[in-house]
């Protein structure tokens, strides 16, 4: 049974629980790490403190995100919440796969995992016929000799590529 207070309450509903109890525990888990990560200089001055204000930031979060579980009408996990949290894991796929696509590069090497992950995405995003994999293709090859060899961005050479002969070898480091 609801409460009057949660009949009233005038924001959207969905997700409020769950981001108020992530928020907090994310900030409260770097507020107790924050001494391992920065700090603190003898004979210098407070406001410089390279843990000041690191700190007072963590702080604020841990304290501005309490007030906020406290002050939300219910405490109840409802189906919309959990629709909500499916939704922003949705987001954090393409995350994996750039995680993925950064790792595999020193591995294979930038044009083969760049190949293969264009169209990937591209099919993943719903782009399906073959058309549009060639044309995915097409940019991957275009990224990569515009990075490569016009723009002259350094990415450093597969594994992949300590297998072939020198000459070979020294071409697809520079330009592949």
């Amino acid at each position: 049974m609801t409460t009057e207070q949660e009949r009233r309450f005038a924001g959207p509903r969905r997700g409020q629980l769950i981001f108020a109890l992530i928020f907090l525990t994310l900030s409260a888990l770097l507020l107790a790490l924050i001494g391992e990560q920065t700090a603190w200089v003898k004979k210098t001055k407070l406001f410089a403190q390279p843990r000041f204000w690191p700190a007072v930031s963590l702080g604020g979060m841990v304290l501005f995100g309490a007030l906020h579980l406290y002050q939300l009408p219910w405490r109840r996990v409802s189906r919309y919440d959990l629709w909500e949290a499916r939704q922003w894991g949705r987001s954090l796929e393409y995350a994996l796969w750039f995680m993925g696509y950064v790792f595999l590069v020193p591995l294979i090497g930038y044009l083969p995992v760049t190949l293969a992950f264009v169209p990937l995405l591209a099919r993943r995003m719903g782009y399906r016929s073959r058309f549009m994999m060639w044309i995915c293709a097409g940019f991957a090859v275009a990224v990569v000799v515009l990075f490569k060899g016009l723009l002259s961005v350094r990415i450093p050479g597969a594994l992949l590529y300590e297998y072939l002969p020198g000459p070979l070898r020294s071409f697809f480091i520079l330009y592949l």
